[in-house]
């Protein structure tokens, strides 16, 4: 990963229960009104995150999160530690190794087997926009560009030709020994046609057919591949699935031509192809732009410009070089604050919780709020207020949660609704705690796969049910055009058209009436196409009999006999039977 060098108050609404809504929302760089001790504690939180990555990234590879997520995590440290320097210096997160030989020498195994870098591996600097890129290159010349490749880097060496040593980045000065599996790796020779001492440095990527980053995202990739490599014995078909990339090579030719003509003759081609020059910010632009909308056979994060001039063995240290930068591809994950943490309950009941977020910028959106999935995980994860999670886009469209980045040291108390409290047989009105189910139920009725009711939908619904108009879930079939006029939002217009809609329900069949009230599925099984059956015959079944039917299991059953024999469902059915709707 490039860069790493460095309760519960019930509320009326649509299916919500909303609790601990937290301060307001604030922008990223501005101070949080945090006392001394206060941001202390958030500090040394982060602190230890940070530190948490960094040991997990360099001892073994794995990253936790995402480099954006990452990299907004550092700025969100840098600025809290220049908002409150009152607070006791801390020590900026860095995990310690012991130091590096001299440059260019041999690289002994340490006692716990690993081994030092010959050369430092850094980490690169980022360019942050087109401005940030233009203002870099004004500065140089002679600039190419290579893709970002998003694999594990390397460090190969090579002795009279002979491959002696592989080394993970690890911190960038002593990483993991991976000789032995990158001798099973095809797209790493063995031997050489060379005599002379050779330190490169690369990038060991998952191979990818067609693979398109603005669409498919990393796609696991990079992670795929440390798992692959800290295995005890790389598996053949595995060993085939990695290919290697050379973006460096200290102490080589001086000149980029040279530099790569020279790695194709030693069986680096790949180099060449990939290494284009930088004429201008629009060159560089347009090849940022087409290697992330174009299919490549790698996962990218993003564009590398380096200077073809650079150190030799003896300039290179471990911080980041002047003469390469990153410009990273727009992030598709980012960190966020929990603002609150909501509950929606579907209309089968389900609690789905939802984290109320500070406004969250994410590929050119700002992110509110994001489903947690289940209430199971959300009480696996465990999220507070005041936690920060890392969020990305599904689809490029549907915020999703990935993880919780790091919790606040201040967690107030959320207290979820009860799952004994809400199921498919529940809320069958608005009453206190209810209101969320209910408008639910009635959203599925008009929906395309009940009554199908056009232009009918939630804000329609919450309307008449906030004038009182719609109290259980037929209730909308006595209304006429006037009477609708009452709700919010509903005109004369719109009232005539509403009951025009309401009148055309009584002609849907059977069957969508059953999906209406929300019959479980299985309601029909054994029934043909155009078959009739009645609700009587439907509501005297037993248990056995249902389950007697193809497809309906025990489960099924006991949800069927329970949902034709539930008092408010046998009361509906009589309402529609009055209706003289076909079936009932």
């Amino acid at each position: 990963m490039a860069g790493r060098g460095g309760l519960a108050a019930r509320c009326s609404g649509r299916g919500l229960l909303l609790l601990c809504l937290c301060w307001p929302a604030a922008g990223l760089a501005d101070c949080p009104p945090w006392s001394s001790e206060r941001a202390e504690r958030e500090l040394q939180a982060l602190q230890q995150r940070l530190v948490a990555w960094d040991r997990a990234y360099r001892q073994d590879g794995h990253s936790a999160v995402s480099d954006a997520v990452y990299d907004q995590a550092r700025a969100r440290y840098r600025d809290w530690r220049a908002c409150f320097p009152q607070v006791a210096a801390l020590a900026d997160p860095h995990f310690s190794t012991p130091a590096s030989s001299g440059a260019g020498q041999a690289a002994m195994p340490l006692t716990d087997g690993r081994l030092r870098h010959p050369v430092p591996q850094s980490g690169l600097n980022k360019l942050d926009d087109a401005a940030a890129v233009e203002v870099w290159l004004q500065r140089r010349d002679d600039v190419w560009m290579q893709p970002k490749v998003d694999g594990v880097a390397v460090t190969l060496v090579y002795e009279w030709g002979r491959l002696q040593q592989a080394i993970s980045r690890g911190d960038g000065r002593v990483g993991q020994d991976w000789t032995t599996t990158a001798r099973r790796i095809p797209a790493v020779p063995d031997r050489l046609p060379s005599e002379q001492r050779l330190v490169l440095r690369g990038e060991l990527y998952q191979r990818l057919e067609g693979h398109v980053q603005a669409a498919g995202g990393a796609a696991g990739a990079r992670s795929r591949v440390i798992g692959w490599m800290a295995r005890d014995r790389l598996g053949d078909a595995q060993a085939e699935r990695i290919g290697l990339f050379v973006w460096d090579w200290p102490g080589g030719p001086p000149t980029m031509r040279k530099r790569l003509a020279r790695l194709a003759e030693l069986g680096f081609p790949e180099a060449a192809r990939w290494t284009l020059q930088a004429d201008s910010l629009g060159a560089v632009r347009d090849q940022r732009e087409y290697w992330h909308q174009a299919a490549l056979p790698f996962a990218t994060d993003g564009l590398v410009l380096k200077q073809a001039g650079r150190p030799g063995l003896a300039g290179r240290g471990e911080v980041p070089p002047d003469w390469a930068a990153a410009w990273k591809y727009p992030p598709r994950s980012a960190l966020a604050e929990v603002r609150g943490v909501a509950f929606e309950i579907g209309r089968t009941g389900r609690i789905t919780p939802l984290l109320h977020l500070h406004p969250t910028p994410l590929a050119g959106r700002s992110i509110r709020r994001v489903s947690v999935g289940s209430l199971a995980r959300w009480q696996k994860l465990d999220i507070r207020p005041g936690d920060r999670v890392a969020i990305s886009l599904a689809g490029h469209t549907i915020p999703r949660l990935d993880n919780v980045a790091w919790r606040a040291p201040e967690r107030p108390d959320v207290t979820a609704p009860s799952p004994d409290e809400y199921h498919a047989l529940s809320c069958w009105q608005p009453e206190p705690g209810c209101k969320g189910q209910f408008l639910e139920r009635l959203a599925w009725l008009s929906g395309e796969q009940a009554l199908d009711l056009a232009g009918v939908g939630p804000g329609t619904w919450k309307s008449l049910v906030e004038a009182g108009l719609v109290t259980r879930l037929l209730d909308w079939m006595g209304h006429s055009a006037e009477s609708l006029q009452a709700a919010s939002g509903i005109g004369e217009v719109r009232g005539r058209r509403l009951a025009a809609r309401f009148a055309a329900a009584r002609q849907r069949p059977f069957r969508a009436w059953l999906e209406a009230l929300g019959a479980p599925p299985g309601a029909l099984a054994g029934v043909a196409a155009g078959e009739r059956v009645s609700w009587a015959e439907l509501a005297t079944r037993r248990r056995s009999q249902w389950q007697a039917l193809p497809g309906v299991g025990p489960v099924r059953a006991r949800a069927l006999r329970d949902f034709f024999r539930h008092p408010e469902v046998r009361r509906l059915a009589a309402r529609l039977e009055q209706a003289a709707i076909s079936g009932f």
